[in-house]
C-alpha cells in the first residue's frame, strides 16, 4: 500500500496588522482560507489516477466530503464511470454519474445500510482490468454501516451512541466500529477481488492515519477484537453477551489483507487547513503559530489551555510577540454530563471565555470544518473581549452554561454563532485565537 500527502507552502509574516481590518474580519478570512485549501473540487483532481484502457470504472465513497469529491472526480474524468457515494442528511451534492446517497450522522440508519449493501454488489465480480475509485472522509464509519453476521444494526447504534456519550476519542470509537463490521478495516477492498483499488482520503482524524478514517474500509486492519473488548470495558459499556462472544471468536477469523498494490492518498488533512491559514494570517500582518495539527481531549480543557497561552503572549510576547494569531486542530471530545445543545467547538469557547475573563484584545473562532459542530447547525462561534460581559447583561451565566453542556444555548442569546451551512469537506475542528496588542 502507498500512502502520500501533499504540501502547502508556508510564508513568512508581514509586519503589522492593517488597521482597517477588524478581529472578526481577520477570523473569519483565515477560517475561509482554511476551507479553500481543503475544498474537494481543489484538491482531488490532482490525484485522479489513470482511467482503465479495457475495464470499468466504479466509483465508491462515503463521508460527509462524500457528495463534492464525486462532483470533482465527474469534472474531471476521461471516460465512463458509474458508482454510489454516501454522505450525511443535508450534505449531498449534484451529479449526473454517481449516485449520492444521505445516511445518518453520527448515528447509524438504515439508509446507511442499504447504501453500504449497493457499494458492495456495485463493487462484486470486477476483474483485474477495472478500477474502483474510493473517495474517502470523515463520518464514512457511520454512513457506511454494515453490522457483522450476528449483530443488528440497532445494537451497532446503541454501541456507537454509548461512545458518543462517553466522549470517546475518534480511534477509539473506529476500533470498535471496525470489528463490529462487515464491511470496514479492509473488507470492502476484498469483496473488490482483482479490481485495482485507489482510495483518495480526505483526513478527519489526529494524526491522519487513513486505516482510521471512516474505519479504513479499504485498508488492512492492524487493530484486534481484544483492543475493541478493552475500550468497551474501559468505558463500562455494557453490551450483550453474543456481542462479546463474537469479538472474541473473531480473533480466529483470517485477517483481511487488500491487495499492497492498491494505492491510497490521503489528499487533505487539518495540517493543510491550518497552514493555508497561517498564511492568510501573515498577509494580515499577524504571527502566526500553529500549536499542532492533533490536539485532542476535554473541549472544556483545551479551551483553558489556549487562554493560558493567549495570555502569555499578550503578557509577555511568549512565545512570539503580537498582534498573534494560535493555530490548533483535531478532535476534542465531550463528555456530556448536561442536558444542554452544543458540540465541541463552542464548548472549547465557552471555557476559553471563561479562561480569559473579559481578557483585553483578545478574540477566538472555534468551528468544525464540515459546518456542523455536533447536531446543531452551526459550523462553530466567535467570543470577543467583551463576550462575558454582554453575557451577564443577558442574565446568562457562563459557568451554569458550561455544567450543562448548553454552550449552543449561551451562544445564540449572542448572537456570536458562526453558521456556515454544510461545507462538503471535513478536517475536523479548526481552532483560531487572535492576541492584538489594542486594549480593545
Amino acid at each position: 500500500m502507498n500512502t502520500t500527502a501533499h504540501k502547502i507552502q508556508f510564508r513568512k509574516a508581514q509586519t503589522a496588522m492593517p488597521a482597517s481590518i477588524a478581529p472578526e474580519e481577520c477570523l473569519n478570512a483565515v477560517f475561509a482560507a482554511a476551507l479553500s485549501a481543503v475544498d474537494p473540487l481543489i484538491v482531488v483532481p490532482p490525484f485522479l489516477p489513470v482511467p482503465p484502457l479495457n475495464g470499468r470504472t466504479v466509483v465508491v465513497g462515503a463521508g460527509k466530503a462524500a457528495s463534492r469529491m464525486a462532483q470533482a472526480v465527474e469534472a474531471n474524468w476521461n471516460g465512463e464511470l458509474q458508482g454510489l457515494v454516501v454522505t450525511r442528511y443535508g450534505h449531498g451534492a449534484g451529479c449526473r454519474r454517481i449516485e449520492v446517497v444521505e445516511a445518518g450522522h453520527p448515528v447509524p440508519d438504515e439508509a446507511g445500510a442499504d447504501a453500504a449493501r449497493r457499494i458492495l454488489d456495485l463493487v462484486s465480480g470486477l476483474g483485474s482490468d477495472d478500477l474502483v475509485l474510493c473517495l474517502i472522509s470523515g463520518g464514512g464509519s457511520s454512513l457506511l454501516t454494515m453490522p457483522a453476521p450476528g449483530i443488528t444494526l440497532e445494537e451497532k447504534r446503541a454501541v456507537n451512541r454509548a461512545l458518543l456519550l462517553k466522549g470517546a476519542p475518534i480511534s477509539e470509537m473506529n476500533c470498535v466500529r471496525r470489528h463490529l463490521s462487515a464491511i470496514k478495516g479492509g473488507r470492502l477492498a476484498d469483496a473488490c477481488g482483482a479490481a485495482r483499488i485507489v482510495t483518495l482520503v480526505i483526513s478527519d482524524v489526529p494524526g491522519d492515519n487513513p486505516a482510521v478514517v471512516a474505519s479504513g474500509p479499504t485498508i488492512a486492519d492492524n487493530s484486534t477484537p481484544a483492543e475493541a473488548l478493552t475500550i468497551l470495558d474501559r468505558y463500562g459499556i455494557v453490551v450483550p453477551e453474543h456481542v462479546r462472544t463474537l469479538l472474541r471468536e473473531s480473533c480466529r477469523r483470517e485477517v483481511v489483507t487488500p491487495n499492497p498494490a492498491n494505492r491510497v492518498v490521503v489528499i487533505a488533512t487539518a495540517q493543510h487547513a491550518l497552514e493555508a491559514a497561517a498564511n492568510k494570517a501573515a498577509e494580515l500582518g499577524l504571527a502566526p503559530v500553529i500549536l499542532s495539527n492533533r490536539i485532542e481531549g476535554e473541549a472544556r480543557d483545551v479551551g483553558m489551555v489556549h487562554a493560558a497561552i493567549a495570555m502569555q503572549i499578550r503578557d509577555f510576547g511568549q512565545p512570539v510577540a503580537g498582534p498573534a494569531l494560535l493555530l490548533s486542530g483535531g478532535e476534542t471530545t465531550v463528555s456530556v454530563r448536561g442536558n444542554g445543545r452544543g458540540g465541541r467547538n463552542v464548548e472549547f469557547l465557552l471555557s476559553l471565555a471563561a479562561g480569559l475573563d473579559g481578557r483585553s484584545g483578545i478574540y477566538a473562532l472555534a468551528c468544525d470544518t464540515d459546518g456542523i459542530d455536533g447536531s446543531e447547525e452551526n459550523a462553530g462561534a466567535l467570543i470577543r473581549p467583551a463576550t462575558l460581559v454582554r453575557a451577564r447583561a443577558l442574565g446568562l451565566d457562563a459557568a451554569e452554561y458550561l455544567a450543562n453542556n448548553d454552550a449552543y444555548s449561551f451562544f445564540d442569546r449572542l448572537g456570536d454563532l458562526v453558521v456556515t451551512g454544510p461545507t462538503r469537506t471535513n478536517v475536523n475542528d479548526f481552532r483560531a485565537v487572535l492576541v492584538t496588542t489594542d486594549d480593545i
